[in-house]
């Protein structure tokens, strides 16, 4: 790993570029692993490391390594820790590289459940957001 590849990682990523609040990374970190009323849970890795501090989506992709296979990067940027909701930005890996949209936390693992298995597309999800752009499941 060079010094500022991202990690490989057996399930998608979730990384920490706001590091202003340890309280709300725990947060969303809880909210991560609370399942939802189905108990459907995002199949993700965390990564907080102060090396991804202001990572942009863009300067992300760059990052990953040559072999990434997973369909999705999510950013928890400040945008996302900013809000009791965590609306994370999700980068599409697939279909249309670099394309993002919002969803927060409690439906990450319907974009990362459907995506993993190809059950789904990205621009399914991307269709079926709010108007303030964030996806908050259908």
């Amino acid at each position: 790993m060079s010094e500022q590849q991202l990690p490989r990682t057996a399930d998608p990523m979730v990384v920490r570029t706001d590091f202003s609040s340890d309280a709300a990374w725990e947060n969303l970190r809880l909210a991560l692993s609370s399942p939802s009323e189905d108990d459907f849970l995002p199949n993700v890795e965390l990564v907080s490391d102060r090396r991804f501090a202001g990572m942009t989506s863009a300067e992300a992709v760059t990052l990953l390594p040559a072999d990434h296979q997973h369909p999705i990067l999510v950013l928890a940027d400040a945008t996302a820790l900013a809000s009791e909701e965590f609306p994370l930005l999700v980068v599409d890996l697939r279909e249309e590289h670099g394309r993002c949209l919002r969803v927060v936390a409690s439906e990450l693992w319907g974009i990362e459940n459907n995506l993993s298995i190809s059950n789904m597309d990205f621009r399914e999800f991307a269709a079926a957001v709010d108007a303030d752009g964030v996806h908050r499941g259908f």
